[in-house]
């Protein structure tokens, strides 16, 4: 791992497992990332040894920290009880016990939205602000990060608030993958995400929202139509974010 790199990133995918050094003076890659395919299935040995893998391809120093943006909420020390995206055999299990075991040394695992959050809190969209922040990715699902005066809320699943009576969960009736099965123009998109942005500014009364996910990349296309009193801004990081912000938060847990 090269000089310029202070810590090392992983983020976990139900498709992909990407890896990276990360600059933590600059929020960015230190090295071009790697990124590997989840495996078929990606039970917690299978997944565990592509994160070795990386570990070894970049060379990685033992004392490095060492930070895994995963797909589930994470409670140190405690079993895993929900998994969406990945084998069921990791329900039940510690994921950092699994990962540290995995790659022979002490790594820190974080929930891979609250990642995404903390790296446009610390280095993008969000930085030097000092109120509350809702950090979201809008995708396949919408993932959600709170974090007040740079202070991580971990774990919140604000994705499955009830939008409407009916509805089900906001994401059932929010997310990017709705707009592309039911063939949504943006605009008319923006309204159903006006419905939920406002849902969260009437519960939290937030001082910024950051909206991620790969659909940001056409922001200027939705977020203009989306009607609240809340600031609502375009995620900087995007891609790079969980890989960013899971190095970060490995640094904050170092004792």
């Amino acid at each position: 791992m090269i000089e310029t790199a202070q810590a090392f990133g992983v983020d976990i995918g139900g498709s992909g497992i990407k890896a990276a050094p990360v600059d933590l003076e600059k929020g960015e890659f230190a090295l071009p990332r790697l990124k590997i395919l989840t495996p078929e299935v990606s039970t917690p040995d299978a997944v565990a040894a592509i994160v070795r893998q990386q570990l070894e391809h970049f060379e990685v120093p033992e004392g490095a920290p060492v930070g895994i943006a995963f797909p589930a909420p994470i409670k140190p020390g405690k079993p895993l009880d929900f998994m969406a995206n990945l084998d069921q055999s990791w329900i039940g299990l510690d994921v950092t016990e699994v990962f540290s075991k995995a790659c022979g040394r002490p790594v820190t695992v974080v929930n891979d939205a609250d990642a995404a959050g903390l790296a446009e809190q610390q280095y993008g969209a969000a930085k030097g602000n000092d109120g509350l922040v809702i950090a979201t990715t809008l995708g396949t699902g919408i993932g959600t990060a709170l974090i007040h005066n740079g202070v991580l809320i971990p774990n919140t699943e604000l994705g499955h608030i009830q939008l409407e009576k009916g509805k089900g969960d906001a994401e059932k009736y929010a997310a990017s993958s709705v707009r592309d099965k039911k063939s949504l123009g943006y605009k008319k998109w923006a309204k159903r995400l006006t419905k939920y942005y406002g849902l969260l500014e009437q519960y939290f009364s937030p001082d910024l929202f950051v909206v991620g996910g790969g659909v940001s990349r056409m922001a200027d296309r939705f977020l203009p139509f989306i009607d609240i009193k809340t600031p609502i801004v375009q995620a900087k990081l995007r891609n790079e974010a969980g890989i960013v912000g899971a190095a970060y938060y490995a640094t904050t847990k170092l004792i």
